[in-house]
């Protein structure tokens, strides 16, 4: 297929977006939407913004369907894009759990948002069906993948996602954030403990609550904490884009969590067993 070509055939791939549509009387302005860009492939311009991509949020659910959504963060190019087909990202030693990598080996569907809340302002969705693979072995094949800086660390795992569908994800709900000052960061809260920031470690035997010396959770890349904190250019806050008074009424540190939760809701998309891509209401519209 021609790579300018949408795939209006692949849309939309669940009964729940046609019933919608149709009571709501969006079926015809879906339909447009469906033929002018969801692709199956990463176009070029696409390939280039993940490039640049520090976060992506995952969207992923094991056999039964249920889901789990979580937060994949790294140097720009830590996903990287193999093909027009293809996309890979790092899994580094953690807590153990493997939530994300323990669903994709039951439902290999997984749903993926990248946002620009700095410059462009805009997101991108993409869907398909992942596998893990060992560092080494995807190594073999693609030579020229990132490699770790710090030293002695090199991921586990990557996970490899074949693109089914990759669309736009408007600005139009996408808060826009600014890189703060270096001398406007706000000091860190003392944690609880070490690895349990939200108190909830049960007893001094139990190690389910949160990261070890092991390293940091599964849930993010490693280094990417490190990252954040090491380099004050990339702490953002939100600018007056939010609603009028809401910055006043909620306080920075509510506003940068509330912009978190506006990606992450967006990933609640998250395809059941027997479907072939993540799908939800009209694709790209806020939904």
């Amino acid at each position: 297929m021609d790579d300018t070509m949408s795939r209006s055939d692949l849309a939309p791939q669940s009964s729940g977006e046609r019933t919608l549509q149709d009571l709501l009387g969006t079926r015809d302005r879906a339909q447009r939407f469906y033929e002018r860009q969801v692709l199956d492939h990463l176009s070029e311009p696409m390939r280039q913004f993940i490039g640049q991509q520090q976060m992506m949020f995952v969207a992923t659910s094991d056999a039964r369907g249920t889901c789990d959504s979580t937060l994949r963060a790294g140097p720009p190019g830590f996903v990287a894009v193999l093909d027009a087909h293809r996309l890979a990202w790092p899994e580094y030693r953690g807590n153990g759990v493997m939530a994300s990598r323990g669903n994709i080996i039951e439902n290999p569907h997984v749903g993926l948002l990248f946002v620009d809340f700095v410059r462009d302002v805009i997101g991108l969705h993409v869907n398909g069906s992942a596998t893990v693979v060992d560092d080494r072995d995807l190594r073999r094949d693609f030579p020229t993948l990132p490699v770790d800086t710090n030293p002695g660390r090199r991921p586990e795992q990557w996970v490899v996602t074949e693109v089914e569908e990759a669309y736009i994800h408007c600005a139009k709900f996408i808060p826009r954030l600014y890189p703060a000052p270096a001398g406007d960061l706000h000091p860190a809260p003392a944690m609880q403990a070490k690895g349990d920031y939200f108190a909830v470690t049960r007893g001094a035997d139990d190690d389910g609550g949160g990261p070890s010396a092991d390293g940091p959770t599964d849930h993010v890349a490693a280094g990417s904490v490190k990252i954040l904190r090491e380099d004050p250019s990339l702490t953002c806050r939100a600018t007056s884009t939010l609603p009028p008074g809401a910055e006043e009424a909620a306080g920075r540190a509510d506003i940068l969590a509330a912009a978190a939760i506006v990606a992450v809701r967006q990933l609640v998309r998250v395809a059941l067993p027997g479907r072939r891509s993540p799908a939800g209401a009209v694709r790209g519209q806020g939904s």
